[in-house]
């Protein structure tokens, strides 16, 4: 765990290192953005502000929130009971999409209790 830690440590100071470099150099104020806010992502403001940042770094990793997927999974059910007749199957479907919306609102408060404490 010390070693990890150590790791960690060596890497910040090395990213403080050259940003020091950088901003010496002046390459940091010839940035097109210096001085400028950051974009904001769609949503940023309606995100809880304790999950922004986890959030902005799964986006940009290209990783989606597991509630998109639960979201994805929400829109499949609609399309598929839409075009589904009544019947047996229609039925499961629905008692499926009634399960995954529960699932979805369960999740997003538990979020919102997580993001206010």
């Amino acid at each position: 765990m010390n070693k990890r830690i150590d790791r960690a440590r060596s890497l910040d100071e090395e990213i403080a290192r050259r940003l020091e470099e950088s901003r010496a150099a002046g390459e940091l104020e010839r940035a097109p953005s210096f001085g400028k806010p950051l974009p904001t992502d769609d949503g940023w403001e309606e995100t809880p502000e304790a999950l922004r940042m986890p959030f902005k770094i799964l986006k940009d990793a290209g990783v989606a929130p597991p509630e998109i997927e639960l979201f994805h999974q929400c829109a499949d059910l609609k399309a598929r009971l839409a075009r589904e007749p009544e019947g047996p199957e229609r039925s499961a479907l629905q008692a499926q999409l009634i399960e995954l919306e529960l699932r979805i609102s369960l999740r997003l408060e538990a979020l919102r209790h997580s993001a206010k404490g």
